[in-house]
């Protein structure tokens, strides 16, 4: 068995999940402690052991263990941290870029919420000194900071390794990232210490937990881009779980689901977190604290204050807005949620504010006995009926409209118009942000699917589907898709290199940096995929590997389709012309096609499209016009060269090459990004190293527009 845990706000979620069929056999559900004195960690261990005495496992069977968690975002939001001493250090030229990049003063992490910093530059020869000042003047943990440390970090690990000695906590700005940027390194590693002590307290108390109950396997830690890691790894770079409780969600999404491009929207009772999945991938991006950049690669996601708990607030005769304040804050029960008996008789509308402080324009309804309950999304969407059958979110529709009632009296309106008017100023505050999304990523709307994961989904995405015109499904299992993606998560480090003009011993160099940080972050060796990025914009050179923690003897979730199945997949994202396969490598099908347009005149626009899908029938890439190779691995160097030439485009500004790519294997290799044809077979030869001859290999060059 696999078991997942999610840690969320107001509860914590634990499944367990057979590791042969990846089909769901147990869940619980058990309030997140927060106060406890062990914090989180009690929650932890109450779901862990309610789901083994639930299911009858015994902790034998267990074969992976992992938990995602909020808590390093808490501690940032409520600026629960220790100071920070930065020791800098160098000499020459580089001292001087050290003493100033490093001096970062007081961060602010939100609103009222500070990180302290105290900041000392000293030579090399006398790092004592500089480490003793630091703490003179406060600090509780240390941050050891050098210009290019990322090649060689002898000085700040002698700085470390001076501040272990003394019982003090410490980072070095090369742990966190391999990027060249000091200052936003060190601002990185700043926020990475100021959480250290509570995160290792967290990581020490649920291990002994967990190892009390005699699992053997190792307990992992979800990270904030969707891979997992070991305690080791969260005691090093705690950071790195920030924003796992929403890459957890989409993770499970994408493995259930199979989606190919889609804006997963992940609804609680409180807040939905919203995300984009384009080509069957996540978007992530360099995470930002209290509006700081960072270099900590976590889900890009926006949170809006809206969800299935979200109270209806009133003002001048309408339904001014929904939430944020949730009935889960106010303490109340939801009113679908309550027997039509408990509604009967006369029901009176009240005004009140959930907490000290906020706006007295929330309303509740008090019944006959003097019980009062909340008017919430849920509610609203039971009224209408967009609650379908065996939704978390399914409620008694007559008791929500019961509860709907003098809500529409005081609006002078229908149960039904008042219940839209709630759906509709909801589906407001959350469609704005996904048409943000679709248009920074470039997604179309057309092509585009809503999918919703969370207890609240049912309440929101079904309405905002027929608001926005887009196709929508809830994820199976939606309402524990959090737990669950934890539980199917694999291991996944990043090695990102700043390297202007990579070389393929470069390239080299980051793939096996990259898989040994994935060994080392609890991977085993025969499982680790490593794919290779080159961000010529950014000058960066980036490994990304993935692996599991023990050898598996299948794919994920694979399942995978009839070839009809997938040509009809092609036609329909083309705009269902005819879908002509080019080319197939392994799992990988290329088809291309024509769009017809009809515009005014009787005139007509034709457009050449290519779409390759994996063998589940997700698209992993749409581009217009391209050309195609179908190849082997002995032949591809040769046939990728001669279709780079036959497709770069030569003008006033220069040569501009076609966006590359090959697929082979379980591999997507993206070469989009580089700069020269030397670049692209540089790097497509590493990919293609050690491979058989006779493998299949498909290319796909795309014209620039």
């Amino acid at each position: 068995m696999r078991i997942g845990i999610d840690v969320g706000g107001t509860f914590t979620d634990a499944v367990a999940i057979d590791s042969d069929t990846y089909e769901l056999v147990g869940q619980v559900k058990v309030l997140t402690t927060h106060d406890a004195p062990e914090g989180v960690a009690r929650g932890i261990v109450e779901s862990l052991g309610k789901l083994l005495k639930e299911t009858g496992l015994a902790p034998e069977q267990v074969r992976f263990i992992a938990h995602g968690t909020t808590q390093a975002t808490n501690a940032l939001l409520e600026g629960d941290v220790v100071p920070v001493g930065i020791v800098a250090t160098g000499t020459g030229f580089d001292g001087l870029r050290a003493r100033q990049e490093t001096r970062l003063g007081h961060l602010q992490l939100a609103p009222g919420k500070w990180l302290r910093t105290v900041h000392t530059f000293t030579p090399p020869h006398d790092l004592a000194r500089g480490l003793q000042a630091v703490l003179e003047q406060g600090a509780q943990v240390i941050v050891a900071a050098e210009a290019f440390s990322v090649d060689d970090p002898t000085r700040e690990l002698e700085i470390m390794a001076l501040a272990g000695a003394r019982g003090v906590p410490a980072t070095g700005s090369h742990e966190i990232s391999k990027l060249y940027g000091l200052r936003i390194r060190t601002r990185t590693a700043v926020v990475n210490a100021s959480i250290l002590p509570r995160m290792m307290d967290t990581a020490d108390m649920t291990e002994t937990s967990v190892r009390h109950s005699k699992i053997g396997a190792p307990l992992m830690i979800m990270r904030g881009d969707g891979g997992v890691m070991t305690l080791g790894e969260v005691r090093r770079r705690p950071i790195l779980t920030m924003l796992s409780g929403p890459a957890a969600g989409v993770a499970g999404a994408l493995m259930y689901e199979k989606v190919s491009h889609g804006i997963f929207l992940e609804v609680g009772g409180t807040s939905t977190d919203i995300s984009a999945v384009k080509n069957g991938r996540v978007m992530v991006e360099y995470a930002e604290v209290g509006g700081h950049k960072t270099y900590v690669t976590s889900l890009d996601v926006r949170t809006v204050g809206l969800a299935g708990g979200s109270m209806v607030r009133v003002g001048g005769g309408r339904v001014a807005d929904v939430g944020p304040r949730s009935a889960h804050i106010a303490g109340l029960p939801y009113a679908a949620f309550t027997p039509p008996e408990d509604l009967a008789g006369d029901l009176t509308l009240e005004r009140f504010a959930p907490r000290p402080g906020d706006p007295d324009d929330y309303i509740a309804v008090r019944t006959a006995r003097g019980r009062r309950v909340a008017l919430t999304t849920t509610c609203a969407a039971n009224v209408l009926g967009y609650v379908s059958e065996g939704a978390y979110a399914r409620g008694n529709a007559e008791a929500a409209r019961l509860a709907f009632t003098p809500l529409a009296r005081a609006l002078n309106s229908s149960v039904e118009s008042a219940a839209r008017q709630v759906l509709e100023a909801a589906a407001a505050k959350v469609a704005g942000v996904v048409s943000a999304l679709l248009q920074q990523y470039e997604m179309e709307r057309r092509d585009t699917v809503l999918v919703g994961g969370g207890g609240g989904a049912a309440a929101v995405v079904p309405f905002l589907a027929e608001r926005m015109a887009m196709a929508y499904r809830l994820a199976r299992n939606h309402q524990v898709i959090s737990p669950i993606g934890v539980a199917l998560a694999l291991v996944r480090d990043v090695v990102e290199r700043t390297i202007p003009y990579p070389s393929e011993a470069d390239v080299l160099r980051v793939r096996r940096e990259a898989e040994q940080a994935a060994i080392r972050a609890g991977a085993a060796p025969g499982t680790v995929q490593v794919q290779v990025e080159v961000d010529s914009a950014r000058q960066v050179v980036r490994g990304v590997a993935t692996g599991a923690v023990e050898l598996r003897t299948k794919d994920l979730l694979r399942r995978d389709l009839p070839v009809s199945d997938l040509e009809a997949i092609a036609a329909r994202s083309m705009g269902n012309s005819s879908a002509e396969l080019k080319a197939q490598a392994d799992r990988w099908y290329v088809y291309t096609g024509r769009a017809v347009t009809r515009l005014p005149l009787g005139l007509r626009r034709t457009r050449c499209l290519t779409r390759v899908l994996d063998a589940e029938g997700v698209i992993r890439l749409s581009q217009g016009k391209a050309e195609v190779a179908a190849s082997t691995v002995g032949r591809a160097l040769a046939d990728l060269e001669a279709l780079v030439r036959r497709t770069t485009v030569y003008g006033d500004a220069g040569e501009q090459l076609p966006a590359t790519y090959l697929f082979s294997g379980g591999r997507m290799t993206d070469l989009s990004g580089l700069q020269s044809l030397e670049q692209i077979l540089a790097v497509a030869r590493v990919e293609l190293n050690g491979c058989p001859a006779d493998e299949p290999v498909a290319i796909v060059c795309a014209w620039r527009r």
